[in-house]
């Protein structure tokens, strides 16, 4: 994720820390000072925060090791402000593997809430409810409840919280995936709806929940219905096979014509039949800006770039493509280029399945509709 710097690597999973949340700190370091200006309650804030963060990179590693337990790889965990995120490599084949997964988060919440409810009743230190709240009370305690607050509302059952996942391998153990998501998802925008409603009566952080949890709903439905579209598709299918190409010793007034020429944004680099870099057309203007129309190709072309194979799953290099710096990723075959791949024509390729779909689904319903006379 970009604006992310990398803390550290741990159980072989990267973890990393959004440039959003060291913001989150600032505010909170600020709030305290504004409301006490006393550098101790700076601390404490700081700390507080910290420790519910910490709590938070532990639920993602709940996550990510359940998920280890059933094959799947976890990329990377990011800590943001509205919480952590755990990037799984796929969605699990196994509705149970999905339940389990997701589950597994808020298990670590109530486990350290367990823990420190055991060490606070071995210490004697439980203090009245009255007197917690979570800017004051017992360091502990409070954790302890944040814990619980941070467990149950991961299992409300809407997307993109755990349990919107668990509502969907509850309910995709009957019906097919598509379908599934489709219903956790509806139910997850109209809880959204009621949170936002709710939320402009009584606390207008409500309404951010309910956008949060309006647009997590609306994302995973959208990705559910991608992936099912591009199952069983290969990238043959769907790559452009009429593309021009560049050579390294030309300049990049070359490049700027066949911009301008033709739909082509990004180009292949050929030297001898063989591709040895990408130009792309933000890498081009970058170039152009500080160097100027003379400049050779291969000195804005890049070297590091995804590539594909026409056998390869469609939806596996989607997935590298929304995740890469490129939109383009050349396809080869025994290092000869064959074709190019981009999210413009994979748009394109899931409008034109989409249509056809719906067209199959017009034709069926007219059919049941009808009948012999």
């Amino acid at each position: 994720m970009k604006w992310s710097w990398r803390v550290g690597v741990f159980a072989g999973i990267p973890v990393y820390v959004h440039a959003t949340f060291l913001l989150l700190m600032v505010w909170i370091a600020a709030s305290h000072w504004v409301t006490s200006r006393s550098i101790n309650a700076v601390v404490g804030g700081l700390a507080f925060t910290s420790a519910i963060f910490g709590c938070v990179v532990l639920h993602e590693y709940g996550h990510a090791l359940m998920a280890r337990r059933f094959g799947v790889r976890t990329r990377d965990i990011t800590l943001l402000p509205i919480g952590g995120l755990a990037r799984v490599e796929r969605i699990p084949e196994k509705p149970n593997q999905e339940l389990w997964i997701a589950l597994a988060g808020p298990f670590v919440n109530f486990a350290i809430a367990a823990a420190l409810g055991i060490y606070l009743l071995l210490n004697g230190h439980f203090e009245p409810l009255s007197r917690i709240s979570v800017a004051s009370g017992d360091f502990i305690e409070r954790l302890l409840f944040t814990n619980l607050f941070l467990a149950g509302f991961n299992l409300i059952p809407a997307f993109p919280m755990d349990g919107g996942r668990v509502l969907r391998a509850i309910l995709a153990a009957r019906w097919d995936y598509v379908r599934a998501t489709r219903t956790a998802a509806g139910l997850g925008q109209t809880l959204a709806f009621v949170f936002g409603l709710w939320g402009l009566f009584s606390n207008p952080f409500l309404v951010f929940i309910a956008l949060f949890v309006w647009i997590g709903a609306a994302q995973e439905a959208a990705s559910v219905e991608v992936k099912s579209t591009l199952n069983g598709v290969t990238v043959k299918d769907a790559m452009i096979k009429d593309f021009q190409t560049i050579s390294p010793d030309a300049s990049l007034s070359k490049a700027v014509e066949l911009i301008l020429s033709g739909w082509q944004q990004d180009f292949p680099v050929v030297s001898e039949g063989r591709i040895v870099g990408l130009l792309t057309r933000s890498d081009l203007i970058a170039k152009l800006a500080g160097a100027g129309l003379s400049t050779r190709i291969e000195e804005a072309m890049r070297q590091d770039f995804p590539v594909a194979d026409p056998a390869d799953p469609l939806d596996s290099v989607f997935s590298r493509l929304q995740e890469s710096e490129t939109r383009t990723v050349p396809i080869l075959r025994d290092g000869q280029l064959m074709g190019l791949l981009t999210l413009d024509n994979l748009t394109e390729y899931l409008l034109v399945q989409a249509a056809i779909k719906a067209a199959s689904a017009n034709r069926s319903h007219v059919n049941q509709m009808s009948f012999p006379i």
